[in-house]
């Protein structure tokens, strides 16, 4: 037992600290900012960290330029976690480019069409995409 102890401070010491968060950061501004590694590496990253990535990306959606903003849809699409949904709604219907609104819309379609556990959350933001549009929520299409 005495040894457990120390060893479990040792433990504690050397392998709790998340890095997940700096290394979530480092890729989205390899998407959002100029002169990073190929968008393509960096969205295969986020892919692979997966659902944990989400919050950031959904952070960095709001002040990225609309070419940052299409890498990071990209990433989300690659992603392909369901609770990105309603994130990628808010887009599609308030983003000030028809580009990126577009692009969130088309996703949005094919994760309906998918027809895994994507479909649902994804044919529900759709139906709330039409019906803020149809009230004339967001810029104008």
């Amino acid at each position: 037992m005495r040894w457990l102890a120390p060893g479990l401070l040792l433990l504690l010491l050397t392998g709790c600290e998340d890095r997940s968060y700096r290394e979530i950061g480092a890729n989205i501004n390899a998407l959002t900012k100029p002169g990073g590694r190929p968008p393509s590496e960096a969205i295969a990253h986020l892919a692979r960290i997966g659902r944990r990535a989400v919050p950031q990306i959904e952070t960095a959606l709001h002040t990225a330029s609309p070419r940052g903003k299409s890498n990071l849809i990209n990433a989300l699409d690659a992603i392909a976690e369901p609770e990105a949904a309603p994130i990628v709604q808010h887009f599609a219907v308030y983003d000030a480019s028809p580009e990126v609104r577009g692009e969130c819309e088309a996703m949005l379609k094919r994760w309906a069409d998918s027809g895994d556990r994507r479909s649902g959350p994804a044919r529900l933001a759709l139906q709330n995409v039409a019906a803020k549009r149809a009230k004339g929520e967001g810029p104008e299409f």
